[in-house]
């Protein structure tokens, strides 16, 4: 017996259990606090990445034609003129192309000129970007928020990416570089190649991306998935 209590006596064992059960769900509840902070639906204000202005500005002060920019890039070069016209939001794979044809990390056509050593990215601050195809006539079926915008000389592109049901499907897309995604919510298919993977919530999957891929949610529930791109230059 200890300070009075006797863990023989069942009322004590009782005070015991419901002790131990109530400490197990306090963790549950901080557990599930944590997963719904990174995990929560896309913030309701979507926000205009001006990518093709940005390409069209360096572009041009680099006194490169858009059959230049095709050539270094395979993109054609009505592609391209979509792109700096504002007709056609370009896929991530299509900006990480674009920013090694010009000689730039791809943030720079995300987050802009600002640099710092480090960048901090509020829970409550946090912007996504809807992709649509042309005229934003369809959704393509997926938003993304980036996680470190700002931040100099960065290897590493982090994003949380909602995957929605397509109204469209776009190709799967090859560049430079690797991919690491871990799952949060939903399930989420990979086609990989000829491979098909179906990840669940804490599964994850790390490939080069210079083989042909394609993220996209499985099925009609939505997707969350923590996203990382890297690239050399």
């Amino acid at each position: 017996m200890e300070n009075g209590h006797d863990p023989a006596d069942p009322h004590d064992a009782h005070r015991d259990y419901l002790t131990d059960v109530s400490s197990q769900f306090g963790r549950r509840d901080q557990e599930r606090d944590f997963l719904d902070s990174i995990s929560q639906g896309p913030p309701q204000e979507d926000i205009q990445v001006n990518v093709g202005e940005r390409v069209k500005a360096v572009r041009e002060k680099r006194n490169l034609s858009l059959q230049d920019i095709s050539q270094r890039t395979d993109l054609s070069v009505s592609l391209l003129a979509g792109i700096e016209n504002g007709s056609v939001a370009p896929p991530l794979g299509t900006v990480i192309k674009l920013a090694k044809a010009l000689d730039l990390k791809m943030g720079y056509f995300i987050s802009g000129e600002e640099d710092r050593p480090y960048t901090i990215v509020r829970n409550d601050d946090r912007k996504v970007v809807s992709r649509y195809d042309s005229k934003k006539g369809a959704y393509y079926g997926y938003g993304y928020e980036s996680l470190a915008p700002h931040k100099t000389d960065r290897h590493m592109e982090p994003f949380l990416v909602t995957l929605d049901p397509a109204e469209t499907e776009e190709e799967r897309s090859t560049h430079d570089g690797q991919e690491f995604i871990y799952v949060l919510e939903g399930t989420m298919e990979v086609r990989l190649g000829e491979e098909v993977h179906l990840l669940k919530p804490g599964d994850a999957i790390y490939y080069d991306s210079t083989v042909p891929h394609l993220v996209k949610c499985h099925g009609q529930e939505r997707t969350r998935i923590l996203a990382v791109l890297y690239s050399e230059r």
